[in-house]
């Protein structure tokens, strides 16, 4: 749930304002050059502040929030489907790894590392090879209610890519560090690079 850059517009409105009085009661040009940067220097430091709060905030939304913020999809392959098929959708849906589900069921995950490891490191042919052989059985998964904060710990103490957000046995989706990572910084890079945007258009039309 994305929240409105209010923050963001009354910073920009502050630095529009303040330079526009300043035009207006016609200070000198070095006074107004030295008051143009303050005002940047004070929506940064706004900017960095919106940052950090609203990355505590972001930490504890449930993963079930950002699926659904998301659109997020299920990737999946049955269990006796060729590793050279699997891989061949992974590269076509530009994902690093596929959810193994027969009936509903998780039954694993296999990944790029594993089509390295296990496959090609071990000599075997992808194309005679059942995904059921090589996935990673019993993966480490999540509920809908786990935290995005508690996620990223999960992958960086577990030193995993991939978890699976599981609800009474029920595959709901599958997150990867690199999804963490994005979900956390997106919302408060946009609103600095908003604010350093704004100032300087206001510097240029001057």
């Amino acid at each position: 749930m994305r929240t409105p850059y209010i923050r963001t517009a009354s910073a920009a409105l502050i630095l529009q304002s303040r330079t526009t009085l300043a035009e207006e009661v016609n200070l000198p040009a070095p006074v107004l050059e030295w008051s143009f940067y303050v005002l940047l220097i004070f929506a940064l430091v706004v900017a960095v502040g919106i940052f950090f709060k609203r990355g505590k905030v972001k930490r504890n939304e449930s993963l079930s929030e950002l699926l659904e913020e998301h659109h997020a999809s299920i990737h999946s392959v049955n269990p006796d489907i060729s590793i050279t098929e699997c891989v061949s959708q992974m590269n076509e849906q530009q994902i690093g790894a596929m959810l193994v589900i027969e009936d509903e069921r998780l039954l694993g995950i296999f990944t790029e590392r594993d089509a390295i490891t296990k496959v090609l490191g071990a000599g075997l042919e992808p194309s005679y090879t059942k995904v059921s052989a090589v996935m990673s059985h019993n993966p480490i998964c999540v509920t809908p209610t786990t935290t995005l904060d508690e996620a990223m710990a999960i992958v960086s103490n577990q030193r995993i890519r991939h978890l699976p957000v599981v609800q009474d046995g029920k595959v709901l989706g599958m997150v990867s560090s690199g999804d963490l990572t994005h979900w956390l910084v997106e919302d408060r890079s946009g609103e600095i690079r908003e604010l350093v945007d704004i100032a300087g258009r206001r510097r240029e039309s001057r």
